[in-house]
């Protein structure tokens, strides 16, 4: 069974950080790339954070640029987001993705093969 599992959602206040994790399995996960997505209550999903299967690629929303750092674990099956400079704004069910398309393009793309169930991020002002 294929599955993502996020934790490290919380409430924070703004200016503080969060380390998000997602756990994968029933997957090969050196062959998936991997990333989050984020909705606000009344908003459409949107694209946050991506790397490539050896991690060595990184890609984010100009939104989270320079305060958010997407890393991997191909090691323990591991995909990591930390947030830090936290803004009411990142307020967010943040889900972890994995698909076998190229990370480059996930800012383009919303129908990735494997979801997580969310972890909520609340930051107050």
């Amino acid at each position: 069974q294929v599955q993502l599992v996020e934790s490290g959602g919380g409430l924070v206040q703004a200016g503080g950080s969060l380390r998000l994790s997602c756990a994968a399995s029933g997957l090969t996960f050196s062959r998936y790339r991997l990333g989050w997505f984020r909705q606000a209550p009344g908003k459409e999903r949107e694209f946050v954070a991506a790397t490539s299967v050896s991690g060595s690629n990184t890609y984010y929303a100009d939104s989270v640029k320079d305060r958010f750092t997407i890393s991997r674990d191909n090691t323990k099956n591991m995909v990591y987001l930390q947030l830090n400079s936290l803004k009411p704004e990142d307020t967010a069910v943040y889900y972890c993705a994995a698909d076998p398309r190229v990370a480059s393009i996930w800012n383009r793309i919303r129908s990735l093969e494997v979801w997580g169930q969310g972890t909520l991020v609340t930051v107050s002002s």
